[in-house]
């Protein structure tokens, strides 16, 4: 296994910062909408590190002992994909040693942290980049970026530039550049000598060059040979998977089996689902999975066309028996509801926490994350899938110690048990 030994054990909590939490101990310059309201692609909730870290009790306390971080950097946008300054906090968000304090706490209560790298794109208020708009072909970074055309076209629906997927808020860097690797190098290291235990990479398959990857790899694990490096990959990952790039990937491949099995108006069979689910756990590879169920880019379970709670119970019960780390999207444990971007990145209500709690999704998913913790054998055992007509069973083995997810269908309802 070329993967860190801890994160097989991890179980993962993304947090999306400017809707988790808005604490009062620290105060950004501006104007904020009111935490509840509905969001947009633009509006700024102002939830902040210090929030996180005054809810750092309350992920633990669900046994989680990871949280991811979408981006934190300098970014004029409320989802920080849009990087201005990849060494600043944002300022909506905090100070450094706003950071510092978060990192350390979460330490302390032994929750590793990893955060979001954008490193394929920035933003158009990134310096480099601002540095061409002023000085055109002048200026000194001309070759940070792949320019087609002078003046740059970068308020308009025909940006002479690479972009990402065409949006001129997001000039593509040109990582051929020398000074852009070391730049974004530099970046990875950086953090990694702040505390943080790795990296979750978006797109890196946009930087189609395993040269790339291979040195940012080598730099990051010379400062902590266990950081996780986990790339955003949707389809098939073995050519990151080979142990000189990514020690895993974000599991979409077991995501969508999942949703078209249990959420699906149309849904695959039981055969099909477990053909899927052994493509998406083969035997024998390195690598550990961030397996996930939903994220800031997907729909909430709560909000899936044939959502129900013995469905969505069924499905974290899916999750936690297979290999790899489990990854809970914020809020999800309390039932949030929410449709496609950006509806489902609404503000986690907590003035009704103790309501929520008391809703039996919240229950059930602390129980299972006991039940992996508790044994071993969930983490560390040989997977196997067995299919047939009316169900299917996953089994872990380790030496003497089985367990088996069994479920059954019963017409259009499943029925699963644990044993």
């Amino acid at each position: 296994m070329f993967a860190p030994a801890w994160v097989k054990d991890a179980i993962f909590y993304q947090i999306f910062p400017d809707r988790f939490c808005r604490s009062g101990r620290y105060h950004a310059v501006g104007k904020f909408v009111e935490w509840g309201s509905k969001p947009t692609r633009e509006n700024m909730f102002g939830g902040n590190l210090a929030g996180i870290e005054d809810k750092l009790e309350y992920i633990a306390g669900l046994g989680v002992n990871a949280i991811y971080l979408c981006p934190i950097f300098k970014s004029n946008s409320n989802h920080r994909y849009h990087t201005v300054d990849y060494f600043e906090i944002d300022p909506v968000l905090g100070t450094l040693e706003d950071f510092d304090r978060l990192v350390k706490k979460a330490h302390k209560l032994k929750l590793r942290v990893i955060l979001d790298g954008v490193f394929n794109h920035c933003s158009r208020g990134f310096f480099q980049f601002n540095s061409l708009m002023e000085l055109g072909e002048h200026s000194p970074y001309v070759d940070w970026f792949h320019v087609k055309g002078w003046p740059l076209n970068a308020y308009t629906d025909k940006p002479n530039y690479e972009c990402w997927w065409n949006f001129p808020a997001l000039p593509k860097f040109n990582t051929d550049c020398p000074d852009v690797r070391e730049y974004l190098f530099s970046v990875g290291e950086y953090w990694m000598k702040r505390g943080i235990d790795g990296w979750r990479l978006d797109v890196p398959n946009e930087i189609d060059d395993d040269s790339f990857w291979q040195e940012f790899r080598r730099r990051v694990k010379a400062v902590n040979p266990d950081a996780y490096i986990v790339g955003e990959i949707w389809d098939d990952p073995i050519r990151w998977l080979k142990g000189d790039q990514f020690d895993g990937v974000m599991n979409y491949m077991f995501r969508k089996a999942a949703m078209q099995f249990l959420f699906d108006e149309n849904p695959i069979s039981i055969k099909e689902f477990g053909e899927r689910m052994s493509r998406a756990f083969p035997e024998g590879r390195g690598d550990i999975p961030m397996n996930l169920l939903g994220s800031h880019d997907t729909t909430r379970l709560m909000s899936q066309p044939c959502a129900s709670l013995e469905r969505i119970k069924l499905a974290y019960a899916i999750l936690f028996f297979l290999p790899g780390a489990p990854c809970i999207y914020y809020g999800e444990e309390l039932s949030m509801k929410g449709g496609k971007d950006p509806d489902n990145r609404r503000s986690v209500p907590w003035s009704k926490l103790a309501e929520m709690q008391a809703k039996p999704l919240y229950e059930f998913i602390k129980q299972m994350i006991a039940l992996r913790n508790k044994n071993v054998v969930l983490r560390d055992g040989t997977l196997e899938i067995r299919s047939a007509d009316n169900g299917f069973a996953i089994e872990r083995t380790l030496g003497k110690k089985t367990m088996t997810l069994v479920v059954l269908q019963d017409g259009s309802d499943f029925k699963f048990n644990i044993v």
